[in-house]
């Protein structure tokens, strides 16, 4: 599943008229730092509204960090007059997804654990020592007890790709020279390359996490916007509002202009 904000095409990107989005990379359990750019982009539209906002999640909210159920409960139930939220499903919450839909045989569960879902388990009240002794099956049970199914009817909701005018939000990539429609959710959700070497122009700009980079990474067709928040401490959002566009982070101050 996908949506769309009016595709266009220029000699400059420009995202979709009469919109503001903010991309938000892969938060992965980091609560405090959500919590933290919120309030920036919250305190930004105060100083310079926009008629219209997309807060754009581009997946993995889950894993690696604390408090991986604390903020889905956080966005889950976020409501701002003004601002439409847009989840999209990261690699981390496919593989939750399966994982409580029994395919061990697609994801599997010692793997995931040993990737950020013990973390995420731990912040829904599972003890890993008690998870330790018991069968893989029995394992399951407990982990599909411990989440809430509204959490998991949250993460089902999430949508593959999200087009703002001459930008593409999607959680990974894409694969190079396959038209947009014709794009798999494995490389939506996984690839690496050849998408983050391929240099050609998809006809759009891809905004993309899941590859963590030291600072964005900014080419002429893909940016880069995941700077590592479990493990830097830097969450980051990346502004577009027509021809403009411009960072926040959690170590940065709001735009005064």
């Amino acid at each position: 599943m996908k949506l769309g904000f009016s595709p266009r095409r220029q000699d400059f990107p420009a995202g979709a008229p009469g919109y503001r989005a903010y991309a938000i990379g892969d938060i992965h359990g980091r609560l405090d730092l959500l919590e933290d750019l919120l309030a920036k982009i919250h305190a930004e539209l105060q100083h310079r509204p926009a008629p219209k906002c997309l807060l754009v999640f581009v997946g993995d909210l889950i894993d690696r960090g604390p408090s991986s159920c604390q903020v889905i409960e956080r966005l889950r139930t976020y409501s701002r007059p003004g601002i439409q939220p847009v989840f999209l499903l990261g690699n981390h919450e496919e593989v939750l997804l399966r994982i409580l839909r029994g395919e061990p045989q697609l994801a599997s569960f010692a793997k995931w654990r040993r990737f950020g879902g013990s973390e995420c388990l731990q912040s829904y009240g599972v003890n890993l020592n008690e998870l330790a002794n018991l069968t893989e099956s029995e394992a399951l049970a407990v982990v599909r007890s411990a989440i809430p199914r509204n959490h998991v009817e949250f993460l089902e909701s999430f949508v593959d790709s999200c087009r703002f005018g001459d930008f593409l939000f999607v959680h990974a990539g894409i694969r190079p020279g396959i038209q947009l429609e014709q794009q798999t959710q494995a490389d939506i959700r996984w690839i690496r390359e050849p998408f983050l070497l391929d240099d050609t122009d998809h006809g759009f700009v891809v905004v993309h996490g899941h590859t963590i980079c030291e600072s964005v990474e900014e080419r002429p067709n893909r940016i880069g916007i995941d700077t590592g928040a479990y493990r830097t401490g830097v969450l980051t959002a990346l502004g577009v509002e027509g021809t403009d566009r411009w960072l926040l982070d959690t170590r940065s101050s709001v735009r005064e202009s």
